[in-house]
């Protein structure tokens, strides 16, 4: 692995203040197109998507120098967030499950940055069992034709396809009658409105479907394969959260740069709370290297993904906190330490909340019993919900 490592590094070194200068990127995040461009500088070098098989665009490498590569790019600055669902999930899982027609088809332009894809699983009435969606999908002929509302989708009103599962059997368990769809989000029938959040960012859109018709050869796997096919999506959802994941909280030097223009670094309460949050940035180095670890001696990682999930949210909020305490009445004019602060309650709750992942935690580690389930084995229509 050192020898990819050293790679990722030179090709980092080489690219990524190339591409800044020439994007005109400062020390602010990259706009959306900024990123599309780093993605296309990283497609035309061979670098878009190294665990990728190569005849997909990819190096045809494993997990284990995808997680590297996250790495490196986010010691690099370069971790970009650009086209994430696509890139992480629908990708991947197209790769694994989809026809030739659909890798040949949707593939090239997905790595290149020209398309980019959201995920369109979770519903307004489904709570955290993604099990209980309701969104309609009808067949007829050789069509499919969906009817129902999606929410918190991310990236949706940039998105150009989406993934999309949806119910088309309701005499079926629940996890039974599920068919999952690759859909065209600017068809007619697709209605999207973002959603305003509280940091003044509008990153997430409930979308709407009205007879939206697609093609019986978007389809991804067989119907009824729509939840297996989906959870193939979320385990590379987990993984994708991986390497880079502690990039999303403030630099630990700014924090203590803060403290210090503050003359707070000597004040014993803030001292210690600058030791939780560089021991979370520890913790969670640490866990990425056991799930590296166990990768390159052919062990599939089951908990640790919750538990990174878990850590990552707390680090973010907690740097996000303490910076605005540290900057006092200057934070709320310092648009980077409001929105960090504004905006750091979405990750206890996207990919998964965190009660959700105490539950994985509670009986992946803790070995405690499941809560009993006695929906899962009758018809859905006649689940309560």
């Amino acid at each position: 692995m050192g020898d990819f490592r050293t790679q990722a590094r030179e090709f980092l070194a080489e690219h990524v203040e190339a591409w800044k200068r020439e994007s005109g990127v400062t020390d602010g995040a990259p706009t959306f197109e900024q990123q599309r461009s780093w993605q296309r500088r990283l497609y035309d070098n061979g670098w878009a998507a190294p665990h990728w098989p190569a005849e997909y665009g990819g190096r045809g490498l494993g997990i284990v120098e995808s997680m590297i590569w996250n790495q490196e790019k986010a010691a690099a600055g370069a971790h970009s967030f650009f086209n994430i669902v696509g890139l992480g999930m629908a990708g991947p899982t197209l790769i694994a499950r989809g026809t030739e027609r659909q890798k040949e088809t949707y593939l090239p332009p997905l790595l290149r940055g020209d398309e980019v894809w959201c995920q369109l699983f979770s519903e307004p009435n489904a709570g955290s069992d993604l099990g209980n969606i309701q969104t309609k999908a009808e067949r007829v002929d050789d069509t499919w034709v969906v009817n129902g509302q999606k929410v918190w989708s991310s990236g949706a009103a940039d998105a150009d396809r989406g993934i999309l599962i949806a119910r088309y059997d309701p005499d079926l368990p629940k996890q039974q009658g599920i068919v999952y769809l690759i859909v065209d989000m600017h068809a007619p029938g697709v209605d999207v409105r973002p959603l305003r959040q509280i940091d003044g960012g509008a990153h997430f859109s409930e979308v709407f479907f009205s007879d939206f018709v697609v093609p019986d050869a978007d389809r991804v796997g067989e119907p009824g394969e729509g939840w297996s096919v989906a959870m193939t999506t979320l385990t590379n959802e987990r993984m994708s959260l991986g390497g880079g994941s502690g990039d999303l909280a403030m630099p630990f030097e700014d924090l203590v740069a803060l403290a210090r223009s503050g003359e707070r670094s000597t004040d014993r309460r803030v001292r210690q709370s600058l030791a939780r949050i560089w021991s979370q940035r520890k913790i969670l180095d640490l866990l990425n290297e056991r799930v590296l670890t166990a990768l390159q001696h052919g062990q599939i990682p089951e908990a640790e993904g919750s538990i990174i999930k878990l850590v990552m949210a707390g680090l973010v909020s907690d740097s996000a906190m303490q910076a605005m305490e540290l900057a006092g009445a200057s934070g709320v004019l310092t648009n980077g330490t409001s929105q960090s602060m504004l905006g750091s309650p979405a990750l206890h709750i996207g990919g998964g909340t965190d009660e959700v992942q105490r539950n994985a935690i509670a009986e992946r580690v803790l070995g405690l019993p499941r809560e009993p389930r006695p929906d899962k084995e009758g018809p859905f229509r006649q689940t309560l919900r």
